[in-house]
């Protein structure tokens, strides 16, 4: 990375960490394979610190990882290039190593591994999707780094002094290399920090406020906002990914942000209309934690929680 003109940067990061042979690999593989591990390390820690048994943190790695990478494909073939994934359906395996990954996808792909995996594990659904969303806070921010590597998803023309210029993107050098100015929003920086944020917010919910016990839905409904509201509004300065938006007043991301987001307002406003749960054995404290909850109390509390 090298600055040029004022205050300008110029990306010229190596998206190839290294090859084997004709097999190249890249960051972007890296980062995504770093968030679902720093993803079941924290269900991990969620497992431990509420007393379930080391066999229910182990399948979240299973259900949630093959689920969020196997919708992420299908949801980038379906949502962006339909007709070619259509016609040569085949490619959505042989092409993986093109790239094509879609976050509305790996959403959908995560809600119905996660149901599998609460399924298996005889857990109440919504306590699965509380405690992932701290997971896919830090992980979405890893990825937008990953897109970073990339030189890919960036933003319109910016005369703000952070801009940057994609040197190795075809695309930025076709479309702003000759403009002025040639710079554009680094949208992907801007989508991390906001996840980033969302992450720290859902920590604190989490573990300061005991929230995902007291008021199940809450901090999904939290955490959907944090990722889709921040995605709906940074889509208004990002390039479009696809020919077939052009013209469009909302974008493919945009569109299918809503039905999230609203949902997201949906699962706030049930909990907090719900009657507060306090875990059997566990004194809820404001501004602290409880201690680590057993087994049994957990099924009490989910028990409690089901006939509300």
């Amino acid at each position: 990375m090298r600055m040029n003109h004022f205050l300008t940067v110029v990306w010229d990061f190596d998206p190839v960490l290294f090859r084997l042979g004709s097999l190249d690999i890249r960051y972007y593989g890296l980062m995504w394979a770093l968030a679902i591990l720093i993803g079941a390390k924290l269900f991990d820690n969620f497992c431990k610190r509420e007393g379930l048994p080391p066999s229910v943190s182990e399948s979240i790695f299973i259900y949630g990882a093959l689920a969020t990478i196997i919708g992420a494909r299908l949801g980038h073939c379906l949502f962006y290039e339909p007709m070619r994934y259509l016609s040569e359906p085949w490619t959505i395996v042989t092409g993986f190593r093109e790239g094509g990954m879609a976050s509305h996808g790996a959403a959908v792909g995560l809600l119905i591994g996660l149901w599998l995996f609460s399924r298996r594990n005889r857990l109440p659904y919504i306590w699965s999707l509380d405690r992932i969303m701290i997971a896919v806070g830090i992980g979405g921010a890893i990825v937008r780094l990953g897109n970073l590597f990339n030189s890919e998803i960036y933003g319109t023309a910016t005369t703000l002094p952070w801009g940057f210029e994609f040197v190795r993107s075809g695309a930025w050098v076709r479309d702003f290399a000759d403009k002025v100015p040639s710079a554009v929003h680094p949208t992907q920086i801007y989508e991390a920090l906001c996840y980033l944020a969302t992450f720290g917010v859902l920590c604190w919910l989490y573990y300061g406020r005991d929230l995902a016990r007291r008021r199940p839905g809450v901090l999904f409904g939290v955490g959907l906002l944090g990722i889709f509201l921040t995605r709906f509004f940074i889509e208004f300065i990002k390039v479009e990914q696809e020919s077939f938006e052009q013209g469009w007043a909302l974008d493919m991301g945009q569109w299918l942000s809503i039905p999230f987001i609203v949902l997201g307002v949906w699962m706030i406003v049930r909990g907090l209309r719900r009657p507060e749960v306090v875990p059997a054995g566990a004194s809820v404290v404001s501004g602290g934690s409880s201690s680590a909850t057993k087994p049994a109390a957990v099924h009490r509390a989910t028990l409690k929680k089901r006939k509300g």
